[in-house]
């Protein structure tokens, strides 16, 4: 009786080792290829993170704007020189009166003075994709103080164009401004 009861102890033991080990047909412990497997071990952006820094795509050059590019280059180098009437030639009639307003109100003495803190060279004047309708353009400059590029607006007086200093990106932001103040 030993002897059975060694045997239904033995088979009883080793049904339960089975059992716990789990099916011989899969092993839970291999590593399994990801479908993604070259995700792995990656940084992923998370493009859900509302203060995580954007960089915008840069716009596709369409034009080198032949138009103004005379007019943006001869500012440049006004600028450059400080030459007040090349400066003052560069600018459309209303620009210069706004100029005059703000010169007036803070002091300043001349227009080379009160554009001092524009950072505009030879060195980084560049101009293009101009767009022209009627007597209006708009074209993307960029300086040393603007080396990203803005989008400036340029007006026809007379035979000549002029330059602004309003642009189409500065007075979005201006009108989101004060859509958001009118609230208050």
């Amino acid at each position: 009786m030993n002897l059975r009861l060694a045997l239904i102890i033995t088979i009883f033991s080793a049904t339960i080792a089975a059992i716990a080990c789990g099916d011989a047909g899969t092993n839970s412990n291999v590593n399994i290829a990801v479908a993604n497997s070259n995700g792995v071990n990656t940084a992923r952006a998370n493009t859900n993170n509302p203060i995580q820094a954007t960089t915008p795509v840069p716009e596709q050059t369409t034009n080198n704007a032949p138009t103004l590019t005379p007019v943006f280059k001869a500012y440049c180098e006004a600028m450059e020189k400080k030459n007040e009437a090349g400066i003052r030639k560069a600018y459309s009639k209303d620009t210069l009166a706004i100029f005059a307003e703000d010169m007036k109100a803070e002091g300043s003495k001349s227009l080379v003075q009160y554009l001092s803190t524009d950072q505009v060279t030879t060195a980084l004047c560049d101009i293009r994709n101009e767009s022209i309708t009627g007597d209006t353009a708009v074209a993307e400059v960029k300086t040393a103080g603007m080396p990203n590029g803005a989008k400036i607006v340029f007006v026809k007086e007379g035979n000549d164009w002029k330059l602004t200093n309003r642009s189409p990106s500065l007075d979005a932001v201006k009108k989101t401004a004060a859509n958001s103040n009118s609230g208050k």
